[in-house]
């Protein structure tokens, strides 16, 4: 599948979440700050471009991540809206980048890139219930 012809450049996705305490490190780490943890960040990041991504790929298709290279720039508290933007800066044969960014109202939270790698999902399975016959 030639990606470049199905994925347009410049394709933007947006999505919001109210930060909970579950979203929080603390909620993990009981001696940390109740503030939006990083992975719980970059997982919305992740998410917004698997959506973005997927009404461009055929059926039995999905995608997978394949890089994040983000920084979390401010903490945010319980009680805000985080909002998460991806952008299409790059697609080629096999992969799918992406700029993300979080902002939670008062300021950027976050920034970076992303890149995902369309897979014919029923290929996949099949590779990881071979590797999972393997496990000692």
């Amino acid at each position: 599948m030639n990606l470049s012809e199905r994925v347009p450049l410049g394709a933007t996705a947006s999505q919001s979440l109210v930060v909970t305490h579950a979203l929080t490190v603390q909620a993990c780490v009981p001696d940390l700050p109740p503030v939006y943890s990083t992975p719980n960040m970059i997982l919305c990041m992740e998410i917004v471009c698997t959506d973005l991504l997927r009404p461009f790929l055929p059926a039995g298709w999905v995608s997978v991540g394949a890089l994040v290279n983000v920084r979390h720039l401010a903490a945010t508290p319980a009680g805000f809206t985080v909002t998460v933007t991806a952008t299409v800066v790059e697609v080629t044969k096999s992969i799918v980048s992406f700029d993300v960014e979080a902002h939670d109202g008062v300021e950027r939270i976050g920034a970076g890139q992303h890149a995902r790698a369309p897979i014919e999902l029923a290929r996949f399975m099949a590779g990881t219930a071979r590797k999972a016959a393997t496990q000692p």
